[in-house]
């Protein structure tokens, strides 16, 4: 499933219900979608002798699961998959919904 179509099927659902007539304008505010495979602190002085080549150790592990973050905000963790249609693309299967206050659903 694309993005695309996860896009019609939203505005296909919003379609349907009465009393939401500005949903499908709501529904096409574009939003920032980062996965976040790691992070890592250095001083300026490493930062400046980074090079082609150079290794940032990151603070999560292989395997660990990735933060799924819209606008600033961790909505869910997932896996690194390789996309079925394009091996040279990665994709994240989300494997948990975060809730609003940082917890699982």
């Amino acid at each position: 499933m694309t993005t695309d179509d996860l896009d019609e099927d939203a505005a296909a659902g919003a379609a349907g219900r009465p009393g939401n007539p500005n949903l499908e304008t709501i529904l096409r505010i574009p939003v920032v979608v980062q996965v976040v495979l790691g992070s890592a602190s250095m001083p300026v002085s490493h930062l400046l002798k980074l090079g082609r080549g150079a290794v940032i150790p990151l603070d999560h592990r292989v395997g660990e699961p990735v933060d799924v973050v819209v606008n600033g905000r961790v909505i869910a963790r997932g896996e690194i998959v390789v996309v079925e249609d394009d091996n040279s693309r990665f994709g994240v299967s989300l494997t948990e919904i975060v809730g609003p206050a940082g917890s699982a659903d």
